[in-house]
Formats: C-alpha cells, sequence, structure tokens
C-alpha cells in the first residue's frame, strides 16, 4: 500500500531523514515531535509545560494535515527525559484528550538534544 508524506505548512525541519507524519490507507504515524520552531530552534527550555504544550501541537497539526483530529488519536507513544516531569506533562496531555484517551506508554530516555525535555509520538486512524 502506497504511503503519502505527512508535512503540515509550519513544520521544524527535520533533524534526520523523515517526515513529520505518514498516511497509510487511514492510519496516520506522527514522527517523534520535538519542541522546535519552524526556524528548527527549540522552544521552551528547561519548561516541560511550555514543551509539551508545543510537542501536542506539532502531532495536532500533523493529523490535522492528514484530515483527522486529536480524536483520531489511538495510540501515543512519550519519553520523557525527567520522570519528575510526569506529573506536569499529565496536565498539559490531558487538555489535548479530556475524554476516551488514546492508549499510550511513557518511558525515561535521553533525546537527541539536551535541551529537549518530552517527545511524543503518534498513531491516528482517520475515517
Amino acid at each position: 500500500m502506497a504511503h503519502t508524506p505527512i508535512v503540515p505548512v509550519g513544520s521544524a525541519p527535520p533533524l534526520a531523514p523523515y517526515s513529520p507524519g505518514v498516511k497509510v490507507g487511514n492510519t496516520v504515524y506522527v514522527s517523534g515531535m520535538l519542541a522546535l520552531d519552524k526556524d528548527g530552534k527549540s522552544v521552551g527550555v528547561g519548561d516541560i509545560t511550555a514543551q509539551t504544550r508545543h510537542v501536542l501541537e506539532g502531532v495536532k497539526a500533523v493529523v490535522e494535515a492528514a484530515g483527522g483530529s486529536l480524536a483520531d488519536v489511538a495510540y501515543n507513544a512519550i519519553i520523557l527525559k525527567d520522570l519528575g516531569d510526569y506529573a506536569a506533562m499529565n496536565k498539559v496531555y490531558a487538555e489535548y484528550f479530556p475524554s476516551n484517551p488514546p492508549a499510550r506508554y511513557c518511558i525515561k530516555a535521553d533525546l537527541v538534544k539536551p535541551e529537549f525535555l518530552v517527545e511524543i509520538t503518534s498513531i491516528a486512524h482517520i475515517g
């Protein structure tokens, strides 16, 4: 089955060879979103709330560019640099998924740059 790259207007330039999202049939795979602005500069350095919001806005932009909404997100994988940020991340996350939240997991790991506090990748089913 063919896949279509999804690159929302204003996306950050990729840090490696990947697309922000890929649509295959009715499924959208969202790459790990980081707190980067359209010029590739870090956003919300030191602020898990700002970074979580920015990352989830990135997920939302990819899913919407593919024709869906956050209600179509079925699965999220969350990576935190510090599990001490778990509660603050969850508070923002709950604003984006207030009811019928998707399945997810959350782990602690180093991220590609030291200023990144959170990364989220998603799978959405549209239609």
